[in-house]
């Protein structure tokens, strides 16, 4: 930072170095000149517009916006961090409130789906995969473990296959 690195003496960082490191930190959402949704970035082909069609339903329709906000307005710190920590180990199981993550992933399923129908452009389609996933309480990563447990004899190798485009 001080530009005492001996094999570029004197060179100093610039703001396009700070802004180029800033694309190896990979948190959930990353701020750019648009909001960057980091969370389901993976995966088949056959996923791959599920991610920006579940945002574009929420983020883009001012009625699907102002349920979500309804919705968890009244989240506490506590809640929240307890989603961002168990969800990833127990899915749509992870209890919450009066039920599981599962409940609530029906619901806002439904106002994506609904927050897409409304622009009129026909994407509803695109989130066929998502509402699988949460129609059987069944995430991607299980269907992977299960078939690390059996078919794949407990081998990471077959995953390659399995995801390749």
């Amino acid at each position: 930072m001080a530009g005492k690195l001996p094999q570029v003496p004197g060179e100093l960082p610039t703001l396009n170095d700070w802004e180029n490191h800033l694309t190896t930190i990979f948190p959930e959402v990353r701020l750019k000149r648009y909001m960057e949704m980091r969370g389901a970035d993976g995966g088949p082909w056959r996923r791959l517009c599920a991610l920006p069609a579940f945002w574009v339903g929420l983020l883009y329709d001012d009625e699907s916006l102002q349920s979500i906000i309804d919705m968890t307005s009244d989240w506490t710190k506590e809640e929240r961090e307890m989603l961002r920590r168990k969800v990833p180990v127990t899915g749509l199981k992870t209890p919450f409130r009066d039920g599981y993550v599962r409940d609530l992933a029906e619901d806002v399923l439904q106002l994506a789906k609904n927050g897409l129908e409304r622009r009129g452009y026909k994407e509803v389609g695109f989130l066929r995969e998502v509402d699988e996933v949460v129609r059987t309480g069944v995430t991607p990563a299980e269907k992977l473990l299960n078939l690390y447990e059996t078919k794949w004899q407990r081998s990471v190798d077959p995953v390659f296959e399995e995801l390749l485009y």
